[in-house]
């Protein structure tokens, strides 16, 4: 099998974590392409990559690739993936994938019409605990999802908000898009169908266009609840999901130490309040992104799924665009 190259678009801080991917897929990166030189030339040279470009039409006009990480500010992700669509190449674009359903249903259709893997990069399924989780999940072992609560919340580690994230016409959201847009995504990973939501947001520390802070709680189509909690506002970082059955509990957090998964049931008798049967899974090996990366390239060899298809990735967005409704109106909306 002849061994597949890849092109990074976009070279900020987290298209460190797509090179590292292709690297452990075995996938060459022999192209990068940034509207900012002084990036584009430092990416470059840390990687040993020849070929820069600082234009998308450029880089995809000069060819010479088979898969592209569009790793790009959200309003170039519409535009790059046509570009990728209409050159044959298969795609991995960052979330949230588009900055409105339409674009999100262009590029599904276009990569469709392509014959071409559209990917989104909602690398929390790719992680352990989330995989393990929605394995336990599926297998009945916590009984019927009756509550999901997801978080996700940092401070951009002291150095305020990055200049591509503060405006709307650059990221079309703040920490709810930003961050907001995985929970959501793994909202419909834990529990299926969100019928309902309600926002409150808030702008509340940084001098920025968009909200800083946000919760939204949910409604399943099957009656059960959830709640998303995302900011910016948070001291530290912390990604983690909690979510409750009828017959047990699945608790993540990496707020206190490694992220492990930890299954909480009632199997042994004289359990009480406070104490319950415990499983822990332990996670080691690759970060949740570069499993992503992996399995994304595994999709375009045939040898896996499209782990986070287009239409993941769309009705993560349609779950935050109807939550910026709600909080607009300050009222329940229906999906």
């Amino acid at each position: 099998m002849r061994k597949l190259r890849a092109a990074i678009l976009g070279t900020g801080g987290i298209s460190t974590n797509h090179f590292a991917g292709y690297q452990a897929a075995g996938v060459e990166v022999v192209a990068l392409c940034d509207a900012v030189p002084e990036a584009l030339a430092a990416k470059a040279r840390a990687w040993g990559v020849e070929r820069t470009y600082l234009d998308a039409a450029a880089l995809f006009a000069a060819g010479g690739f088979d898969v592209v990480s569009i790793a790009a500010p959200t309003a170039v992700h519409h535009p790059a993936t046509l570009l990728a669509a209409e050159a044959g190449v298969h795609v991995l674009v960052e979330k949230p994938m588009a900055l409105d359903l339409r674009l999100a249903d262009e590029m599904i259709a276009a990569c469709d019409a392509a014959g071409v893997v559209l990917m989104v990069g909602h690398q929390l399924r790719s992680s352990g605990p989330g995989r393990k989780a929605s394995d336990l999940i599926k297998a009945g072992a916590i009984g019927k999802v009756t509550h999901v609560r997801l978080r996700q919340a940092h401070d951009w580690g002291g150095q305020g908000v990055r200049p591509s994230f503060r405006t709307r016409a650059s990221a079309g959201g703040g920490t709810l898009l930003d961050n907001g847009c995985h929970l959501a995504d793994l909202a419909r990973f834990f529990g299926g169908s969100v019928s309902e939501v309600y926002a409150r947001l808030g702008t509340l520390q940084y001098p920025v266009e968009v909200e800083d802070t946000a919760h939204v709680s949910m409604r399943y189509a099957d009656g059960s609840l959830g709640v998303i909690e995302a900011a910016w506002t948070a001291t530290g970082w912390e990604e983690g999901f909690w979510v409750y059955g009828t017959h047990g509990a699945l608790e993540c957090t990496n707020r206190y130490g490694p992220q492990n998964l930890r299954h909480a049931y009632r199997a042994s008798p004289g359990t009480n309040w406070d104490e319950t049967d415990v499983t822990t899974y332990e996670f080691t090996g690759a970060s949740s992104h570069t499993r992503h990366v992996m399995a994304f390239i595994d999709a375009v060899r045939g040898e896996g799924p499209v782990v986070c298809s287009g239409v993941d990735g769309r009705e993560a967005v349609r779950i935050i665009l109807t939550a910026y409704e709600s909080a607009a109106t300050n009222a329940p909306v229906t999906l």
